[in-house]
């Protein structure tokens, strides 16, 4: 076997990898707002947020008082 024989699988194996790496989360706030995301979000920043960003892309930062909940989904 040659190298071009073996790279396509190789590729598809580390992808596989890395994808099961992420831990889908739940953040919840105070008045029942939940957030899904890929994974577990920044630990809160000097400023007192949360940092990251949900399933469909978007940016969130939310103040740190503002968190009930940060659980990885079931």
């Amino acid at each position: 076997m040659n190298i071009k024989t073996l790279g396509l699988p190789l590729a598809a194996a580390a992808f596989l990898a890395l994808a099961g790496c992420s831990t889908p989360t739940v953040v919840t706030l105070q008045n029942g707002t939940q957030y899904l995301t890929e994974d577990m979000p920044k630990t809160k920043t000097k400023d007192g947020f949360y940092e990251f960003e949900d399933i469909s892309g978007a940016k969130v930062k939310v103040n740190a008082k503002d968190v009930a909940t940060v659980r990885e989904e079931d």
